[in-house]
């Protein structure tokens, strides 16, 4: 999974009142949470606030804007995950930070009861680069945002069409650690493989153009909210 940012370690907050909508669909511009839960745990150990672009029965899109506070995971030195050899990485205690996401901002998109999203990096400039299938639980929604649980592997598909795996080694490692057993991983596969057929047939969203969007410069960049980790009442996928 992408991430990124400088990081300060936090404390998790406590269950308060939601950002976002409530029952139905959000409108343009509401500024709801984007969550994963942790592999082994009940608890959530990225949280992302993000601005709706599209909300229907059909497809969701949010903006993850560049300078966003994000809740992101860390070794209990505060050291990055990504600095810690494979073998050790998901072994060792870990801890939540807040940072800041840096870089171009994300376009995420997800429809309702698949088990990836899709994700579309640009380029300073507005140079698109890529879309990341970003394979996971499919989406929870409540009050305040989306919910899932990441699964280690994802897809890169670039403007020519082309396309690779991406993170199969920490998805083999996932499993040899004991964070997905063999029957979810081989449902991860089959999702990846869907994932795959559809980028061989140029299915949306990777042909509706969303490349070429752009955000509203009206929109102000959501703040992550105190009750960031707050366990919602009610769900639906």
């Amino acid at each position: 999974m992408a991430d990124g940012g400088a990081v300060r370690r936090v404390t998790r907050g406590e269950t308060g009142g939601a950002t976002g909508g409530g029952a139905g669909f959000w409108a343009p511009g509401s500024q709801i949470l984007w969550r994963y839960r942790e592999n082994a745990g009940d608890g959530f150990h990225i949280a992302r606030p993000v601005t709706v672009v599209r909300d229907d029965e059909e497809l969701l899109a949010v903006w993850l804007a560049p300078g966003t506070e994000c809740v992101r995971p860390v070794f209990a030195d505060g050291r990055s995950v990504g600095e810690e050899p494979l073998e050790s990485r998901y072994t060792k205690p870990r801890t939540v930070a807040l940072g800041r996401w840096f870089g171009t901002g994300v376009l995420k998109l997800a429809r309702p009861g698949q088990p990836w999203s899709v994700w579309l990096f640009w380029e300073p400039g507005w140079q698109f680069k890529n879309w990341y299938v970003n394979l996971e639980q499919p989406l929870a929604r409540w009050g305040g945002g989306v919910d899932s649980e990441d699964h280690f592997l994802d897809i890169s598909v670039h403007p020519d069409r082309s396309w690779h795996w991406l993170d199969e080694d920490e998805f083999a490692q996932a499993q040899r650690d004991g964070l997905m057993d063999a029957e979810t991983a081989e449902r991860v596969r089959a999702a990846g493989l869907a994932a795959v057929a559809a980028v061989r047939a140029w299915e949306p969203p990777f042909s509706d153009s969303w490349q070429h969007w752009r955000p509203d410069p009206a929109w102000a960049v959501p703040s992550l909210p105190e009750d960031w980790d707050r366990t919602p009442a009610h769900v639906s996928t």
